[in-house]
């Protein structure tokens, strides 16, 4: 069944293709024309064999690119759906031909925009055969791009005609911002509003201890609740309910003015680093390659809302670029993939200042919650904000990029002063503090070999190491 369902969905694509067939050298069209004049106007032997010598060689040409237009088909399949900055982008090309004849050279014609990733590639097929390989890249952006359309051409051995088939289909794909999970930063607690546990059991530890049940394999020894064991006879651990702690909204500045670039960049990383290994693997861990502020602040709300998720956190999100993002605070995976698609795809081109924006907040936020306002913004305006945001029952926890580290001007020690001195948290994130240059990363990523003097291949570096 499931076969049949595959053959159905290719014949389908197949169907949406399209096979186009043109003259690309016109030269021997010209000398085929003079031939039909003089063997017309001076009848001799000599133009005869001529024209039926040409005109044979545009019958076998045309017939040859006629039967690939049939026969040859091409598909690909995207290995990973789930990529993230850092990640290798990988793709499995199949090409098959279902002609008689064989396909002397295959060209992959992609207009995939993808930063980075390149799989154009000559192959050639024989007659009933096939081909499959792999492409990769290093995914060097986040955001939403395309794979496709594409196309696969070739020709006869002649050179004379050329067939194109195109397949239009464009699918998405999301490259996500990446998760460091050491920060130096600690989730805030907030406060629910009167002293109640949640209904929900919870899956770690926690300060609630709700009931017991009876021990189940691979239950941590230290839930064991001995003196239950011991009247029971058998072995039983504590269940707990989850802390009634607050919902976590994350802030994201994301005004066009206040952004600040570094002195990295994606395109800065030699080609060599980009070429990908025989038979890649999907990286295990991202890395960040921008040196901007823009980056760092979509990279500390990924890995934030990462930890809160697996601390069983509500967790909500909040980015006003042009078009602002305001994800209520929600637990599970799916809230997370939620919030990974937002920052994915926001960039910093607001105009909503940090003020503002504040305040717009604020009409949203709930009692006892708790912001992570991440910004580089060195100025004073936005500070009372945080005096309204707490007369309403939020408790704000600040993170301010460094400026100077970034290429800035302004001082951050001050303002990490000034928060503090109305009682908030506050952290100053210095550029390169958090996260690891792409660039390290796609060298570590690969094999790399050196071969001696005696032609002998040695390997510098594994990907694992």
């Amino acid at each position: 069944m499931a076969s049949t369902a595959e053959a159905k969905i290719s014949r389908r694509i197949e169907d949406t293709s399209q096979v186009t067939i043109q003259l690309r050298m016109r030269l021997p069209l010209v000398w085929l024309g003079v031939l039909f004049i003089g063997a017309f106007l001076l009848p001799d032997r000599i133009w005869n064999t001529l024209l039926v010598g040409f005109g044979g060689l545009f019958i076998v040409a045309y017939i040859w690119v006629w039967l690939l237009s049939r026969g040859l088909q091409g598909s690909r399949r995207l290995r990973f759906g789930w990529v993230a900055v850092g990640d290798r982008l990988s793709e499995e090309f199949i090409v098959t031909n279902h002609a008689e004849i064989p396909a002397l050279w295959v060209e992959i014609i992609d207009h995939s925009d993808v930063p980075g990733y390149r799989p154009a590639i000559v192959r050639s097929i024989g007659s009933r055969g096939g081909d499959r390989w792999r492409e990769s890249a290093v995914c060097l952006r986040r955001g939403l791009f395309h794979l496709g359309p594409w196309a696969i051409r070739s020709s006869d051995p002649f050179g004379i005609f050329i067939m194109q088939r195109t397949y239009p289909q464009v699918q998405e794909i999301i490259i996500h911002p990446p998760i460091h999970g050491q920060l130096p930063i600690p989730l805030p607690l907030g406060e629910s509003s009167g002293r109640v546990r949640a209904r929900q059991r919870s899956w770690q530890a926690t300060v609630n201890a709700a009931s017991i049940r009876d021990y189940l394999p691979r239950d941590p020894l230290n839930r064991i609740h001995w003196p239950s064991s011991a009247r029971r006879g058998r072995l039983t651990t504590r269940q707990f309910d989850l802390d009634a702690a607050g919902d976590i909204w994350i802030f994201v500045d994301m005004q066009e003015a206040v952004q600040l670039a570094g002195e990295e960049d994606w395109t800065s990383i030699p080609a060599t680093h980009l070429t990908p290994p025989a038979s890649p693997g999907q990286a295990g861990s991202a890395s960040l390659a921008a040196g901007d502020t823009e980056e760092h602040a979509v990279l500390l709300a990924a890995s934030l809302a990462a930890r809160a998720g697996r601390h069983n956190r509500a967790v909500g999100l909040a980015a006003y670029g042009r078009e602002p993002y305001i994800l209520p605070p929600a637990r599970g995976e799916g809230q997370q993939w939620k919030i990974l698609r937002a920052l994915a795809l926001v960039t910093a081109d607001g105009e909503t200042t940090l003020d503002a924006a504040l305040r717009d907040l604020s009409r949203v936020v709930q009692k006892g919650a708790a912001a992570i306002i991440i910004t580089p913004n060195s100025s004073a305006s936005w500070l009372p904000e945080l005096t309204t945001l707490a007369k309403s029952g939020v408790q704000s926890n600040i993170i301010l990029l460094d400026r100077p580290s970034f290429g800035g001007r302004g001082r951050s020690q001050p303002q990490l002063e000034a928060v503090r001195q109305l009682g908030f948290s506050a952290h100053v994130i210095r550029r390169g503090e958090v996260g690891q240059p792409l660039q390290e990363q796609v060298r570590r990523g690969f094999w790399e070999f050196k071969v001696t003097g005696t032609g002998k291949v040695i390997t510098v570096s594994r990907p694992d190491d």
